[in-house]
């Protein structure tokens, strides 16, 4: 059976764990050589890498800063990096996020609001940007798949940050989806809600803090990244060539339970 992603170039940020890792995973399964973009763990990147080129498929690396514009642009425009190694991309992923910290926003220092927006609102648009400038100049064409949160809906205390950061990156996805329609680019969003990452550690590793956070999943269990993964490879294949704008919701019925017993 043909593979869905064969001969595609994906970029995939925050690829050296959690659902950027899984993703990484699962498109080169489906045939896609992969870009893997980290922050900081390189033992990580080196991982994802491994297992990509295990698959069959081509695999670069490369550290970088998403909130760095400049970066970014290196990125696309320099024949020599890391993504011109692999050719005109296909796909991208915008993977890298940031969590909340807990502070209430009269706490909040700037610095710290700063690096929350910074790293889940500015990294997609820079990547956005410079993937459709790319796109266009292959004649158009392409998918670009946000990950989200059930949080770009769903408020919480002490993390208002996260989720002006994520109904932020909600809004611009579907704008850009209007943007880039005609370019044949779509533009989706992944909401996931607690899933199993090194961001949601601390309360899955922790048996209280887990049973707490399972009682509130009507499914009873914490979601695990292959599965946000699974929804992405669709999203980046011809099937969903009718798709765009939309944002897909994959909480194990947490947002259903929002509010009950009111």
């Amino acid at each position: 059976m043909a593979k869905r992603l064969e001969g595609k170039v994906a970029i995939v940020t925050g690829a050296d764990s959690g659902i950027g890792q899984a993703t990484a995973h699962a498109f080169s399964r489906e045939g896609a050589d992969v870009l893997i973009l980290f922050h900081s763990d390189a033992d990580g990147a080196g991982r994802t890498r491994k297992f990509v080129e295990a698959a069959g498929c081509n695999a670069t690396i490369c550290q970088v800063d998403v909130t760095d514009q400049r970066a970014v642009a290196t990125l696309f425009d320099d024949r020599g990096s890391p993504l011109g190694q692999l050719g005109a991309p296909d796909i991208l992923v915008n993977a890298a996020g940031v969590g909340a910290d807990g502070t209430p926003v009269a706490e909040t220092q700037s610095e710290a609001w700063d690096r929350v927006i910074h790293t889940n609102m500015n990294g997609p648009f820079y990547f956005s940007r410079h993937f459709i400038q790319a796109r266009k100049a292959e004649g158009g064409g392409g998918r670009i798949i946000n990950i989200t949160s059930v949080h770009e809906a769903i408020p919480s205390p002490n993390a208002a940050a996260y989720g002006a950061s994520k109904g932020g990156l909600l809004t611009f996805t579907r704008s850009l989806a209007l943007e880039v329609a005609r370019d044949k680019i779509t533009v989706n969003a992944i909401a996931p809600g607690m899933i199993r990452t090194p961001m949601t550690a601390g309360r899955a590793k922790d048996p209280e803090k887990r049973r707490q956070a399972e009682s509130r999943i009507p499914l009873g269990r914490i979601g695990e990244p292959e599965e946000i993964a699974e929804l992405a490879v669709y999203l980046a294949s011809p099937a969903a060539d009718y798709v765009t704008g939309q944002s897909f919701t994959i909480d194990g019925g947490l947002e259903l339970d929002w509010g009950q017993g009111a």
